[in-house]
């Protein structure tokens, strides 16, 4: 059991994309995500999915809190291209700053030209 009192712990596997919700050895949640170098930094979270077998236990807000928290202790930007992590980000704006413009666009430029980005 993770310190937060949670059954699942979160593991953030950069160089795969991927911020997994773990428990016992198993993926029970994923937000997966791609990094932008400019303007600046960024996170970009393009999809969320917890398995139906672990609903309902908050790991995709665990997830993208935690992807969030990431981002502020690195000092970069989050730009939630993924819906959940967008509808997220709107319900907890005190820990989702909102992204400028031009990162936004320089997001969706890039998982334009890049499909695997997704």
């Amino acid at each position: 059991m993770s310190d937060t009192g949670r059954d699942f712990d979160i593991r953030d596997h950069r160089g795969e994309g991927v911020l997994n919700a773990e428990q016992d050895g198993e993926v029970v949640g994923q937000i997966a995500y791609f990094t932008l170098g400019a303007p600046e930094p960024a996170l970009v979270p393009v999809h969320t999915e917890v398995p139906s077998a672990h609903a309902g236990r908050g790991i995709a807000g665990a997830l993208a809190r935690e992807l969030y928290a990431t981002a502020a202790r690195e000092g970069l930007a989050v730009v939630p291209l993924c819906p959940y992590v967008a509808k997220w980000a709107e319900r907890h704006p005190d820990e989702a700053p909102v992204p400028p413009g031009p990162l936004v666009e320089a997001a969706l430029a890039k998982a334009k030209e890049d499909p695997s980005a997704w």
